[in-house]
């Protein structure tokens, strides 16, 4: 298990939470993109004293932090012994994507119904950012903006708890890919959010979940193991906030 921990980011919108929110949704925003981006480490210790050094707060505000995180489903709060980016086990994996395809099949027949033309050109313009993340070899920003895709999917599904469940199961799905998949990680989830984006549009239910049910399958065949693009340094991870602790307060 590692001792110490890389970043994370947030939920659709953590760029901006990060720049315009509390102290605490900002550490909670910092590390929940970097468990989206793959950045930290399954099993990585959360150090709550490195945390603060990093974001330049007090332990209260990094508990707080965890604690949502905890809630989530990826940080593991151990009493006595501290926090840990979440572990998934293989049933664990099963679980959470038999949840997921229940929870995205509702979610796109809800999108279809209720998404409008500014949440279809936001969805657009996240798939062309996902598309030059890969292009550019910048691969942990591709990841993370596939499933602040699928976030923002569910904000335009407008229920709220699916929203809430949602960022509990995308958080939780990019621990399982850092941990167990295979092959040769090669990309296509921009095409396939792009497929259903017209099939949203075209108000075509039947389509759209079919190509929801292909784009998880998609995701699942590519599982097995290896969580070789994760970091288990702290300092590493949020390298790019140390040169200016006011990226965080500010």
């Amino acid at each position: 298990m590692n001792d110490q921990l890389p970043s994370l980011k947030k939920p659709v919108g953590t760029a901006k939470t990060a720049r315009t929110g509390t102290q605490d949704d900002r550490v909670y925003a910092h590390i929940f993109e970097a468990i989206l981006e793959q950045r930290l480490a399954p099993g990585t210790k959360l150090s709550e004293e490195a945390l603060g050094e990093i974001f330049d707060v007090s332990r209260t505000i990094i508990r707080r932090a965890l604690s949502r995180l905890g809630h989530e489903g990826v940080v593991l709060l151990r009493p006595n012994r501290g926090a840990v980016v979440a572990s998934p086990s293989v049933e664990d994996a099963r679980q959470v994507f038999f949840a997921r395809r229940l929870v995205e099949r509702a979610i796109t027949e809800l999108a279809v119904q209720h998404a409008g033309a500014e949440e279809l050109a936001e969805l657009r313009q996240m798939v062309n950012d996902e598309r030059d993340s890969f292009a550019r070899g910048d691969r942990g920003a591709g990841i993370r903006l596939s499933g602040e895709f699928h976030l923002k999917l569910a904000e335009a599904a407008r229920n709220t708890p699916l929203i809430s469940f949602q960022r509990s199961l995308v958080s939780q799905t990019s621990l399982i890919i850092a941990q167990y998949e295979s092959g040769n990680r090669s990309h296509c989830s921009y095409d396939e959010h792009t497929q259903l984006i017209d099939a949203i549009e075209a108000r075509d239910a039947v389509l759209a979940v079919e190509l929801m049910m292909h784009h998880m399958d998609h995701i699942d065949d590519k599982l097995n193991l290896d969580p070789d693009n994760a970091s288990d340094d702290l300092h590493a991870v949020f390298s790019h906030l140390l040169g200016g602790k006011s990226a965080v307060k500010a």
